[in-house]
């Protein structure tokens, strides 16, 4: 079985790119929802996704953003993948992949009634189960050990508790933000303490 891919989100810095390039990861998310402390703006996405590494594919973070803004954002940035991780619609997600014809993973909120139901017949490529919008906090993993569908794990991971959740589900990937932070900006330690935890089953020391 191939090993479980990772993905670092909300990158805005070069020093993020340096990061992410020295360490290596699967996939860097770009955040461009306005709201978020971690938000980028398409045209610095677009410089910065122009340093990384080519075998890391950039991904795009929308939220409840009007469709014309994801198609418009995401050719003006340069991200190769989108993710939704509102309250997007199967028509949405559909008219997404057919219009950019790049990759769609769709996110769903772990404790939503139905969700995991939602989330397999999902026609998004990919599907990420997390525990809310980037809170950073650990829902209960156990629900999805018969889930029956490749998804990304995020919510609540860190060096420390990411060898546990691949031991117990083998996802296809995880993904991570806040917890690769110190203060709120990405740490470049704990992004190489993350990644040799995915690669090595948390002997990272």
């Amino acid at each position: 079985m191939f090993g479980t891919r990772l993905k670092i989100c909300g990158l805005s810095r070069l020093e993020d790119i340096t990061a992410v390039n020295r360490h290596g990861s699967d996939y860097a998310g770009f955040v461009f929802f306005e709201k978020s402390k971690r938000y980028v703006d398409p045209y610095k996405a677009n410089e910065l996704i122009s340093l990384l590494r080519t075998d890391i594919i950039p991904v795009g973070v929308f939220m409840d953003e009007p469709l014309d803004n994801v198609i418009r954002i995401s050719r003006i940035s340069g991200v190769e993948m989108v993710q939704l991780h509102g309250h997007e619609s199967d028509e949405y997600v559909e008219y997404v992949k057919r219009t950019l014809e790049r990759p769609v993973i769709k996110a769903y909120k772990a404790g939503e009634e139905g969700v995991l139901e939602k989330a397999k017949n999902s026609p998004a490529d990919f599907v990420m189960i997390d525990s809310g919008a980037g809170s950073g906090k650990r829902f209960d993993w156990t629900i999805l050990k018969d889930f029956g569908r490749e998804y990304f794990l995020a919510g609540g991971l860190d060096p420390e508790s990411v060898g546990e959740a691949i031991a117990l589900l083998e996802p296809y990937a995880v993904d991570v933000s806040s917890g690769v932070e110190t203060d709120g900006i990405k740490d470049e330690k704990i992004i190489a303490d993350f990644i040799k935890a995915v690669k090595y089953g948390g002997r990272y020391a």
